[in-house]
């Protein structure tokens, strides 16, 4: 009985040990597949306009290299690239900064405030996430010509807030909703208003569905040609980063070599956020999934 048991128990070690084996191995091969796109792009970043024409950018990988900065000096020299950048960043930080600050404020009055028609608000805002931001581009450009905010950072800051925040009060009314009940009674029962509960207590304990949220936001603001290009329009003192990007290449095909020098330029910085904030992101885009 005793060697039954033990054969048993050495199979079902087995069994584990090989599933985790194909688990790492399954998780191996996608983490590769998702990273020759980037690696490639890179490469051809760094190579001659001349093989980029003729070759295909893993022969850039055999012996001898011919890699150069070329691209990334035209690139920065030519393309108003620097200027880009600042802009990309001026219509970036306040267009995450201010959906989530308001997003905040708003998920904990759906979550754990009572006053009429909370349900049926809710049900407005979560609806909206499933309306197509071209449907709006039009009466709300009408309406920035009206206040004469067209071609200014604030026009753009105010769309993209407006464009994020349904998604966001949906994620972090998730998350602060899971919130344990006890502590925020036994705050209350000790006088504590509900801004002392917020900035106390659901603000520090949110912080990995808010940091979920700053990736999600930033990314896609950052990454936006759509907005930017119709509220701040092509003027170089003004333009973020993807309409330089997108202006590169003349009417007659010229330039396009350096588009994966600009395009890498592009997405380093998102790429830096996303594995600052990494150890956030699982918990945040799981934020009230299983209840307890």
């Amino acid at each position: 009985m005793r060697d039954a048991t033990r054969t048993f128990g050495a199979r079902g070690k087995v069994r584990r040990l090989s599933g985790r084996v194909l688990l790492n191995l399954t998780l191996i091969a996608v983490c590769a597949i998702w990273l020759v796109p980037t690696v490639g792009l890179l490469v051809s970043s760094l190579r001659p306009k001349e093989l980029i024409a003729v070759s295909g950018w893993w022969e850039a990988l055999a012996s001898p290299l011919r890699l150069t900065l070329e691209n990334y000096v035209n690139v920065l020299s030519r393309a108003n690239m620097g200027t880009s950048f600042l802009n990309s960043l001026m219509v970036a930080i306040p267009g995450t900064l201010i959906p989530m600050c308001i997003a905040a404020y708003a998920a904990y009055a759906f979550a754990w405030m009572e006053f009429k028609g909370k349900e049926w608000m809710y049900l407005v805002v979560i609806a909206l996430i499933a309306v197509p931001i071209q449907m709006t581009l039009i009466p709300v450009l009408r309406l920035f010509n009206t206040l004469g905010i067209t071609g200014s950072f604030m026009a753009v800051w105010l769309a993209h807030a407006a464009y994020g925040l349904p998604f966001s009060i949906y994620l972090l009314r998730n998350f602060i909703g899971q919130l344990p009940r006890s502590m925020l009674e036994s705050a209350f029962i000790d006088g504590a208003s509900h801004p002392v509960v917020f900035f106390r207590l659901v603000l520090p304990t949110s912080l990995p569905a808010i940091a979920s949220l700053g990736i999600f936001q930033f990314m896609w603001v950052w990454n936006d040609l759509l907005v930017s290009l119709i509220f701040l329009g092509g003027t170089p003192d003004v333009a973020p980063m993807t309409v330089t990007i997108a202006n590169m290449v003349n009417s007659y095909g010229g330039g396009w070599e350096y588009l994966t020098a600009a395009a890498f330029i592009s997405m380093a910085l998102p790429l830096v956020v996303f594995f600052a904030l990494q150890k956030y992101f699982v918990r945040g885009v799981l934020a009230g999934s299983v209840k307890e």
